[in-house]
């Protein structure tokens, strides 16, 4: 392929993927709206026409907010690319710093900086508007820019090294670089999922123990019933910065825990929460989260392989607005391009990802009707759809490309035949 065959592939695919983005937002505008003033018959006796409309809103601010987003993600994308952004900040840093690896993570962590700060306007819109709006928000300017303080740091701390080490396997570590630096990925991934819960989220967020000794030895018999092995229970004080409810496990072997936001606990009972917790332990003792993560696993080894053919492709840099150097290490920018392209050419894809999550969201759903009670998990799941605004009426088009879960109606309707 020549770099001006790549230049029309890529800006087809773009536009393509774009027009895609904003067809289905559309949709999701029109189904929702339509929809807003009638609740639908099987939720009529569960949830107030208020809380439905208020679902509607919510949804209808967020989608619009995004297409906003997707159409400034997409012109800044061309301006790195097609423009000769990304070129022209090479060359500025490259001036400033000379060849070599500090050139290369500084060019990295430009084009992460600038990203961010382009997201920065709309992450703040998004708390202090749109979440302060309809409830959720719980912050204050000063908590949101500590946690980005925070989030920018850790990520330094975190990223760097291993942006160094990678960038040392793509310069020193011959053709098979990229599956030395999948074994690196991989087993970041792996340390990751111990060490976050323990080191990263205290810094964010306070856990403490669960004290109430009713609902611990409700879902310690619950564990036991099923066989699963917890490190502990802990209560996260999401309360402090939305009012959205939650619950997730962390970790792997022994030294799992399950994590409760506070703002489920006050809203669900304890019949309620056991349901809820028996579909989370559904997804680890259906292989759920094994199977993810080989998935991501397997995909990742494709993507590395196929960056380590187009890093040798000078069509591949020049078909982007880059003209790679013959004096200088060009691997940062294979990454930073490998990036920003891969999303474009993977979108319409996205349907078949999320085919998989529904059937394990529907294998969780059966064990917990099998180990808890379908009633109680219908109960607590149509409290979590009112309280968190959750829209009963996506449109399914819109739903099969974005949604993991399965639509509320669907979900439901399975349970009640569990």
């Amino acid at each position: 392929m020549d770099s001006q065959s790549f230049s029309l592939l890529f800006a087809a695919m773009l536009l393509a993927t774009l027009g895609v983005k904003l067809w289905l937002s559309a949709r999701q505008l029109r189904h929702v709206a339509t929809h807003r003033d009638a609740v639908p018959e099987q939720f009529a006796q569960k949830i107030p026409l208020a809380a439905h409309q208020k679902a509607a809103d919510y949804t209808i601010a967020k989608t619009r907010l995004k297409m906003v987003m997707l159409v400034v993600s997409s012109v800044v994308l061309v301006g790195f690319t097609l423009l000769g952004g990304l070129q022209w900040l090479s060359f500025k840093i490259i001036d400033i710093v000379g060849p070599g690896i500090i050139y290369q993570i500084a060019l990295i962590a430009a084009v992460a900086l600038i990203s961010s700060l382009i997201d920065l306007p709309f992450d703040y819109y998004k708390q202090f508007t749109l979440e302060e709006k309809f409830g959720f928000n719980k912050m204050n300017p000063a908590l949101f820019f500590s946690d980005l303080a925070k989030s920018t740091l850790i990520g330094s701390l975190i990223g760097l090294p291993l942006i160094w080490v990678t960038l040392t396997l793509m310069e020193k570590a011959g053709e098979l670089w990229w599956l030395y630096a999948w074994v690196l990925w991989c087993g970041f991934q792996v340390l990751m999922l111990g060490f976050y819960q323990s080191v990263v989220a205290p810094l964010f967020n306070k856990f403490t123990p669960l004290d109430d000794e009713s609902l611990r030895s409700r879902i310690e018999n619950l564990m036991k019933r099923v066989g699963f092995a917890s490190k502990g229970l802990f209560v996260m004080d999401g309360s402090r910065r939305s009012a959205h409810g939650n619950a997730y496990f962390s970790g792997f072997g022994s030294a799992k825990r399950i994590v409760f936001f506070d703002t489920l606990l006050s809203r669900l009972a304890p019949n309620e929460i056991e349901a809820v917790l028996a579909h989370e332990l559904g997804h680890f003792k259906l292989h759920h989260v094994i199977k993810r993560i080989a998935l991501i696993f397997v995909l990742s080894l494709g993507f590395l392989a196929l960056l380590g053919y187009l890093k040798n492709q000078v069509w591949f840099y020049q078909g982007l607005g880059v003209m790679p150097m013959l004096d200088a290490s060009n691997d940062a920018m294979a990454l930073i391009l490998f990036m920003f392209v891969l999303p474009v050419f993977t979108f319409l894809l996205s349907p078949l990802t999320s085919i998989g999550s529904r059937k394990h969201e529907f294998e969780a759903d059966a064990f917990a009707a099998k180990h808890s009670n379908s009633q109680d998990l219908i109960s607590a799941l149509v409290k979590l759809y009112e309280d968190n605004a959750s829209t009963l009426t996506p449109d399914p088009l819109h739903s099969a490309f974005y949604d993991s879960h399965p639509p509320a109606s669907v979900r439901v309707q399975r349970l009640l035949t569990q």
